[in-house]
């Protein structure tokens, strides 16, 4: 390895390690490696971080981010859940396949995991831990299933995972569905059989009166998701557009219909968007200058380069990619790594005929296993929080979850035509 290489790799290790946060530490990084590694002006790191910012693509994120924070604030939350609890709750395990449900549904219109666990699973993990449910189960499933956040559309991570691969993002979203109601499916058939082999208490299956009066109550909060999607692939408006078109309906509803969000919480609303905005604003700058250090250098091509000589199977390809994203999940958030990792990848696909939109759900999906193994992984923190339990214990109580969603994310690694078949039904 080339010393100077060598030199970055251990600054950026250190720095991470040394709890400097993450966007210092590749800004700082990347600023070493531009202007006394290759001997480039300074300006040229302030050109880039301007550069960064200057993208249309990022107003879908920050828009998604405050329509999250107006869901929250509002009642649109406990309305999904009631849905999802009316639908499913007098199943055995109906409760917990419930907040899986309601996860799916939140996910489809914040685009987030951490908005999913902190709405849904603060929520969900009392309620099921009141209701008789095992503590390590309730924790188990309601810290995992709001990876669905970042994998039912829309998604921060795979617009992000767009920007930099020039996909369309509306394709992309697409590929998103089918994982999604996988992982949904397989989380609440695990749900079933445990909670039926131990007998845990059911709800009262509903009438049919009561399910309509529900769907009539969550009628508003249940036509987001349609409006947004309804609105993007009927050619009504871009997805830039569908961000905004939540947030004011979202604004409306919890305003004006729900009335359960006050004129006074607007501005609470705006400073806490702003600031999420904000913090992910500035790992998207910092990031890019790392990413300027890394195509300056020509690394991604020379990383493409020596692993085409040492690997020509793509299915050993795929499989040694997961495993390293895996690991790259432990410790570095999926804004950075997809920032960090989508360019050095990219050349490398072309060479094993892999589909860059596949690609793309494959390390959204690995990377947001990311959120639920430790260390650092920011729901297991969130969860752990809410039931004053440790790391360890959250860990543990992931794991049945954690390998069900690894056993899902192999099956589409193998099977690019599921991942791709709507895109290709829709674009062609």
């Amino acid at each position: 390895m080339d010393t100077n290489y060598l030199i970055i790799l251990v600054l950026l290790l250190g720095l991470l390690a040394s709890t400097v946060p993450v966007f210092m530490a590749l800004f700082f990084t990347g600023s070493v490696g531009l202007v006394f590694m290759i001997g480039i002006d300074p300006q040229i790191v302030i050109e880039v971080l301007y550069r960064s910012m200057d993208k249309f693509a990022l107003v879908v994120v920050l828009f998604f981010i405050l329509c999250g924070n107006i869901m929250t604030t509002g009642s649109i939350v406990q309305k999904l859940i009631k849905t999802a609890n009316v639908l499913v709750g007098f199943l055995p395990g109906g409760l917990a396949m419930a907040g899986v449900l309601a996860c799916g549904f939140f996910g489809a219109i914040s685009g987030s995991t951490v908005a999913t666990v902190v709405a849904i699973g603060g929520f969900m993990i009392p309620a099921l831990i009141e209701n008789g449910y095992d503590e390590k189960f309730s924790v188990g499933i309601m810290t995992t299933a709001p990876n669905l956040g970042i994998i039912i559309p829309p998604s921060i991570a795979m617009i992000l995972y767009a920007m930099v691969s020039n996909d369309p993002i509306e394709a992309l979203f697409l590929t998103g569905f089918i994982p999604g109601i996988m992982i949904m499916a397989a989380m609440s058939l695990y749900a079933y059989f445990y909670c039926k082999r131990r007998n845990y208490k059911t709800l009262d299956r509903p009438s049919f009166k009561e399910i309509i009066a529900v769907l009539k109550e969550s009628f508003w909060a249940l036509c987001l998701p349609l409006l947004i999607f309804g609105g993007i692939y009927s050619g009504m408006f871009t997805a830039n557009e569908a961000a905004v078109v939540a947030c004011f309906y979202a604004f409306f509803v919890e305003l004006f219909i729900h009335k359960d969000m006050k004129i006074k919480d607007v501005k609470q609303v705006i400073v806490s968007s702003s600031v999420t905005s904000a913090t992910l604003l500035i790992i998207v700058a910092g990031a890019s200058v790392f990413g300027e250090y890394l195509t300056f250098e020509q690394l991604p091509d020379k990383i493409a380069n020596a692993v085409v000589s040492q690997i020509s199977s793509p299915w050993v390809f795929l499989l040694a990619v997961n495993i390293m994203l895996l690991i790259v999940g432990m410790f570095m958030d999926i804004i950075s790594a997809t920032l960090i990792l989508t360019p050095i990848f990219l050349p490398l696909l072309s060479s094993f005929g892999i589909d860059t939109m596949h690609f793309g759900l494959l390390m959204t999906i690995n990377l947001g296993i990311g959120y639920c193994t430790p260390p650092l992984g920011v729901s297991l923190y969130i969860s752990g929080a809410a039931v004053d339990r440790n790391l360890v214990y959250v860990s543990k109580a992931v794991m049945p979850f954690i390998l069900i969603q690894i056993a899902i994310l192999l099956i589409l690694t193998y099977w690019a035509d599921l991942v791709l078949f709507l895109p290709r039904l829709v674009y062609g």
